[in-house]
């Protein structure tokens, strides 16, 4: 088949392949309503690459009584065009996506619709503007519903008129309900942007997180130290030099940098697919090890930093402290104080579900992995603790049994289901494996809950597919 000269003409081989591959056709689950409300049967928290991803196996599995909604607003939606401070990804440019193996709907295929294969073929790496703008042209043309600007409040149990279970959610528009909610909301997932509490106690005029809105422009001239030696430290620094920043220095606590990226190892199917099936002990055993290398940062990363001379990196040189002297930041370290004009903290996140608003009538009795598993000692991990120990579906479990039964409801879909499922949903080389995963962990329960209906509407089944000849009948 030609490759499309045009999206117009891509879209429409879209559209064929979709009716192609939409068996089963039928729909099976049946509108609710609570006290008089619509019931969605799933409501996504997020709109960012791992919801669409899910959103679409969903659709697939027939469940389209379904909306994402994000607190961002169109366009600024993940990381992109926000905080992401690298040029182009870091996956490689051939690797599905949301697409879930629909070709027409990768971002190969958009990319030589606008550009052609040759310039498909010449591009080393995905421009991190060019795979925002590939998502909403995914999520338009996957038919996926998204209301953008929208705050999720505190999730509490309800039920449907006819009394099966379902959650309410307050927002910024008024109350949703749904039968299954998913978080999806990337990396701070369950929990959040962290930074060691004593540079949360400087002015918020000296220290910046990686993900925050930094103003490098205001950088020129300055010092810079920042905290971290992973991929994002490494983008941070490189945009303050690029913004003309006197001095930039690096304090990597290890003695080595990380050079190694354990999920180029950890890509392929069987990890991928069946990791969240084996004993404890190898998921803690896997899962501790790769993240507790964290995320190594590539050669052009490195490159990119390297070319300026008033770069430095300090390594084995962690950070033990911080004060505020004369107008200028003091971080401590073994090897004593350093001074800087402005730190950036490229310390990534940490999981606590006590900072997801969307948890807070259920935090306190989510089970987490330390909870349900103690490692060797050789393997103790108090910061992997607390990633959240999710049933074999994705959904939350309770810590103490009858206390919250409804959290089995709440579904995650990121980075806090790691320690549980290996890479989800906010890792790309993951997606194709674990959307439809997720989306088969949901579409269980709501077969399940619907059990009782869908057992009368078998027994009520009677379209014939033959009209029989009475006369051709032999009764005696």
């Amino acid at each position: 088949m030609p490759i499309p000269n045009t999206l117009a003409e891509l879209e429409a081989d879209i559209a064929r392949d979709l009716e192609l591959v939409a068996h089963p056709r039928a729909p099976w689950l049946e509108a609710k309503q609570c006290e008089g409300q619509p019931v969605l049967d799933v409501l996504i928290i997020g709109a960012g690459q791992g919801a669409m991803a899910l959103a679409f196996a969903l659709r697939r599995d027939k469940v389209r009584n379904i909306l994402c909604i994000d607190r961002a607003e169109y366009g600024q939606e993940g990381p992109w065009v926000t905080y992401a401070r690298m040029p182009t990804l870091r996956s490689w440019k051939d690797q599905t996506g949301p697409d879930l193996y629909i070709p027409a709907l990768t971002y190969q295929a958009w990319h030589e619709a606008q550009w052609g294969a040759a310039d498909f073929t010449a591009l080393r790496w995905i421009p991190k503007e060019n795979w925002n703008d590939y998502l909403l042209w995914f999520r338009r043309v996957a038919g996926i519903p998204v209301r953008n600007g929208v705050e999720a409040g505190a999730i509490e149990p309800a039920r449907t008129d006819d009394g099966l279970p379902c959650l309410r959610v307050p927002t910024s528009i008024g109350p949703l309900l749904a039968r299954k909610v998913v978080l999806a909301t990337g990396q701070e997932g369950i929990g959040h942007w962290w930074m060691p509490e004593f540079l949360q106690r400087l002015p918020a005029s000296l220290r910046a997180h990686s993900a925050d809105a930094i103003d490098f422009a205001a950088l020129r001239g300055r010092r810079v130290a920042v905290l971290g030696a992973g991929a994002s430290a490494f983008d941070n620094a490189a945009v303050a030099l690029e913004a003309g920043a006197a001095e930039v220095h690096l304090f990597c606590r290890r003695a080595e940098p990380m050079i190694i990226q354990p999920y180029r190892w950890l890509t392929f199917a069987g990890f991928l697919r069946h990791l969240h099936e084996m004993p404890d002990d190898w998921r803690w055993r896997f899962m501790s090890y790769v993240l507790g290398l964290r995320e190594g940062f590539p050669a052009d990363t490195y490159a990119r930093v390297n070319r300026f001379p008033n770069f430095h990196l300090h390594v084995g040189r962690p950070w033990t402290g911080a004060r505020e002297a004369a107008g200028a930041a003091v971080v401590e370290t073994p090897r004593g104080d350093f001074a800087a004009d402005f730190l950036i903290a490229g310390t990534g996140t940490r999981m606590d579900a006590h900072a997801v608003p969307a948890l807070a009538h259920c935090a306190g009795n989510i089970a987490l992995w330390q909870d349900r598993f103690t490692p060797p000692a050789a393997e103790e991990n108090e910061r992997l603790g607390r990633y959240p120990y999710l049933s074999p579906e994705g959904a939350f479990l309770e810590r103490s049994p009858g206390e919250t039964p409804w959290i089995s409801d709440i579904h995650l879909f990121g980075i806090g289901a790691s320690m549980s499922f290996g890479p989800s949903g906010a890792s790309i080389n993951a997606m194709s494996i674990a959307a439809p995963r997720a989306a088969a962990g949901i579409t269980k329960g709501l077969f399940s809950a619907d059990l009782p209906r869908l057992y009368a509407e078998l027994r009520a089944y009677a379209l014939p597919q033959v009209e029989l000849d009475a006369a051709r009948l032999v009764t005696n």
